[in-house]
């Protein structure tokens, strides 16, 4: 059985999705990070920073949302979120990073200063840069998506799973998105393997 370490509305929801996208039996595990689960001993052998989302397969232990959800998608997708064809897989990485480095670390910038960090170390004068720098990596992916329905043109990948996820974020915090960005969102945001991934989450926190 796979068991998934989650913590709702963070990052494990994108390795959740994948789970349900894909179709596989898995466990939810939460961890009350906000009780100060993430940094007990047995949980910091899993994740060297307490951090979710963390997965379990056999005696494969790993960490870090990009390569849990592509490893999923490479061991169990048989070509479904990512492309079994090597330029096309390789687009879709060129993108993951795009959005893990550029899209979402501002709003993890602004995330960490307005609420996750102590409070003793906000610096709020940053976050109008990460507004700007988000907006900014925003313009870029503007320029190559031009509505059409997945950033690749044909199947929904793990590229699509990460940038709805993001997008989610943004509306979150009140970003402006340009009209395009908000029907890519409400599209792949309307998805139930999406909603069953926060249901599960969420029941795992019972």
């Amino acid at each position: 059985m796979i068991t998934l370490y989650t913590y709702p509305r963070s990052r494990s929801l994108r390795a959740a999705w994948t789970l349900e996208e894909l179709g596989l039996e898995y466990q939810c595990q939460h961890v009350a990070l906000d009780k100060g689960e993430g940094q007990t001993p047995a949980y910091l052998a899993r994740h060297p920073d307490g951090k979710v989302p963390v997965l379990e397969d056999g005696e494969l232990t790993l960490f870090e949302s990009s390569a849990i959800c592509r490893y999923l998608a490479e061991h169990y997708g048989n070509g479904k979120l990512l492309p079994t064809n090597a330029a096309e897989r390789a687009l879709v990485d060129q993108w993951l990073s795009f959005i893990v480095t550029e899209v979402e670390q501002p709003l993890w910038t602004q995330a960490k200063h307005t609420f996750a960090l102590p409070e003793e170390k906000r610096v709020p004068a940053v976050i109008p840069t990460a507004e700007w720098e988000f907006q900014r990596a925003l313009g870029a992916l503007e320029r190559r998506f031009q509505g059409q329905e997945t950033l690749l043109g044909g199947d929904f990948t793990l590229a699509d799973l990460f940038l709805t996820h993001t997008l989610s974020w943004a509306i979150g915090m009140k970003h402006r998105l340009p009209e395009p960005f908000l029907i890519y969102h409400k599209r792949h945001a309307q998805r139930p393997s999406l909603a069953k991934a926060g249901e599960r989450e969420q029941a795992a926190t019972q």
